[in-house]
């Protein structure tokens, strides 16, 4: 375990970084319910987290961008299952292009970088 003094807290207050985290962990830092994250075990075999002495779930950090990933895929971009599993197999051979679909770019939802990348797109079906 890691830990690092927080800025603007107390430094007698230390923040932890784990290197695993509980099921029900995940949980709350993506807001899906653990029913969900076991299915989801057994649809991708990407996901696939440790489980330590006692049996439970060791998510890793990983293991939490590809749950963020997926949750991604089904709830906002609409994927089915087959389809997100699909995608997920791609990202083997690029796995940056995971991180900036979870992490976009800063400016990369405001209006203006939007309709620059809509005009580019256009530029480019029109040929000019």
């Amino acid at each position: 375990m890691v830990t690092t003094a927080r800025p603007g807290k107390d430094k007698g207050m230390l923040d932890t970084k784990k290197f695993y985290y509980s099921i029900g962990e995940v949980c709350a830092k993506t807001g899906l319910e653990p029913h969900v994250l076991r299915y989801w075990e057994t649809e991708f075999p990407q996901l696939r987290p440790k489980k330590n002495r006692s049996g439970n779930r060791a998510y890793r950090d990983k293991d939490i961008e590809l749950v963020r990933y997926i949750k991604h895929l089904l709830y906002e971009e609409q994927y089915t299952i087959l389809g997100a599993k699909k995608k997920c197999a791609e990202i083997k051979d690029n796995p940056d292009q995971m991180y900036l679909v979870i992490n976009p770019p800063p400016g990369a939802t405001d209006i203006k970088y939007v309709k620059r990348q809509l005009e580019e797109i256009l530029q480019t079906l029109s040929g000019s």
